[in-house]
């Protein structure tokens, strides 16, 4: 209740109207010491998001009568390591802005709810990037992140994408659901890169009792060569643990293609909860194919509804001329690196 009366007394100093029927104020704050050791140089730092994005929220819906409400949701990343805001891309072309400022680069939309579905516009997660994250047991974050997310081959879009046009299917099908983006590089019509940033993805999914499965394809433009995105995963409960899997393939036109999986589980234990994953990825190139090999194991203690203890530890493999090192350590081709996360989170 208070968060949703601060909410609405910062909205209303700015001059918003009041006539939401509800505004909520949001967040979490990780800070996580991180340690990586490669065969080059070692790091220690105090970072943030090992176990879920830092970041500070409104969101709010307003019940417009038969069955249809409209909604926002402005959600901004944070460095609470330091104190600073994180950046935007904001034409899906890779390039960022905000200084380090608050900016809604997490999430920034307005939608149109209703039987029909929703309508949601703005700057959102891709339908891509949902099986890589929900069927990760580390919910790609920190260092035990799923190697098919790390390849980077996913392109400026491999997680978000402003400028978009989303459609999700309503609820209440059975446990079928759905979602349509479409999303704008802005660019010029008379220049080379006219469609650079210009994408569409489709995710449809069924979830219901034990079981989750779904499928995700993207296309994503770039006059450099376009990137098509395809994967699939599903999650079962067995009651004692969760056991997921998925698999991910990337391609670039006239460029490297890549592909890898990962499969792992979610195991709870008291209070808390064992984290298990084995993942891999592979780029397909001229002569060696470097591929990079993990396997994390994690430990999360919650304390309460909304604070946890979490400590991870991750090896990666590299071989065929691949050099991944975790948390900003350096290896060398074909060495090994580790990491190590310990970290507290509390979520309001």
């Amino acid at each position: 209740m208070k968060k949703s009366l601060i909410a609405l007394a910062v909205l209303a100093a700015s001059g918003a109207a009041m006539a939401q029927s509800s505004v909520t104020l949001f967040g979490v704050v990780d800070a996580t010491y991180a340690y990586g050791n490669g065969s080059v140089a070692n790091r220690s730092q105090l970072t943030n998001s090992g176990y879920n994005s830092s970041r500070l929220g409104f969101r709010g819906v307003e019940d417009l009568g038969g069955g249809m409400s409209a909604s926002f949701w402005l959600e901004a990343g944070l460095n609470n390591d330091n104190g600073s805001g994180a950046l935007t891309p904001t034409n899906n072309q890779g390039a960022t802005t905000g200084g380090g400022g608050l900016t809604f680069n997490r999430r920034s939309t307005v939608s149109l709810n209703g039987g029909f579905g929703e309508v949601r516009l703005g700057r959102d997660y891709t339908p891509q990037f949902w099986n890589l994250t929900v069927f990760d047991p580390f919910g790609t974050n920190g260092v035990g992140t799923t190697q098919t997310l790390n390849s980077g081959l996913g392109g400026p879009t491999a997680v978000r994408a402003s400028n978009s046009i989303g459609y999700f299917l309503p609820g209440k099908l059975g446990g079928f659901y759905g979602q349509a983006q479409y999303y704008m590089g802005e660019n010029l019509s008379n220049v080379a890169n006219k469609k650079d940033g210009n994408g569409m993805a489709l995710r449809v999914g069924y979830a219901n009792g034990p079981i989750n499965v779904a499928l995700a394809l993207s296309e994503t433009k770039f006059l450099a060569g376009d990137i098509q995105s395809i994967n699939f995963g599903g999650q079962y409960d067995l009651g004692v643990a969760k056991i997921m899997a998925h698999y991910s393939q990337d391609e670039i036109d006239g460029g490297a293609d890549g592909k890898g999986f990962l499969i792992g589980g979610l195991v709870p234990m008291g209070a808390g909860e064992v984290r298990l994953s084995y993942s891999t990825y592979k780029i397909d190139t001229v002569g060696a194919d470097p591929r990079s090999n993990k396997l994390a194991l994690g430990y999360v203690h919650n304390l309460s509804k909304r604070t946890a203890l979490y400590t991870t530890v991750a090896r990666v493999t590299n071989k065929n001329g691949a050099a991944q090192a975790l948390n900003g350590s350096v290896t060398a081709a074909n060495r090994n690196s580790t990491g190590y996360d310990f970290g507290i989170r509390h979520s309001f």
